[in-house]
């Protein structure tokens, strides 16, 4: 049995795609996963699953939260140990004191490094990022709302999927997880 982390991607904002977080407990439940809990409105679901490939849970989530919506939901996955080391790699000092300010975006898979040199960082400061493996990390030291890094990098620009969390909720995640 392994611990998940599922980050949905672009629901209940703006009144699009509305997923009642009770709904989905119930269907992540459904799915035969368990210790289902769900953190906010935003998609952020913790479970445990007997499933070792976060590919196939992938497939799983997307697949059922089309069937049971009505639309299609990107999802990203990772593992209880994936999102701890994600939160031990930043390499951006600061986040603790300031996690309004920082994200993480979580990628489907390791951006193309060609995509990534077409952002040029000196155009966003003082917003800064850095990227390592499946996850980017940015600072928005005058805050995300009406940063142009922020949409640059929360826009599938980059040849996978992205999904963007708080510094608050990816380490609230992880105090989920390990309940």
């Amino acid at each position: 049995m392994a611990r998940y982390v599922a980050l949905l991607r672009g629901i209940n904002v703006g009144g699009n795609k509305k997923v009642p977080m009770a709904q989905l407990r119930e269907l992540l439940e459904g799915l035969g996963y368990t210790d289902v809990a769900t953190l906010l409105q935003s998609g952020n679901a913790v479970f445990t699953s007997k499933e070792r490939s976060p590919a196939r849970l992938v497939k799983q989530l997307e697949t059922a939260i089309a069937q049971e919506f009505g639309f299609e939901v990107s999802v990203i996955v990772r593992t209880r140990d994936e999102l701890a080391a994600a939160i031990q790699a930043n390499p951006l000092p600061g986040a603790e004191e300031a996690p309004s300010q920082f994200l993480v975006t979580f990628l489907s898979d390791v951006p193309d490094p060609k995509l990534l040199q077409m952002i040029d960082p000196a155009a966003y400061l003082p917003d800064e990022f850095r990227v390592v493996g499946r996850e980017i990390y940015a600072r928005f030291p005058n805050g995300i709302r009406d940063s142009k890094l922020a949409t640059v990098l929360g826009k599938a620009r980059l040849g996978v999927t992205p999904t963007a969390r708080n510094w608050s909720t990816v380490t609230k995640l992880l105090e989920l997880a390990d309940r």
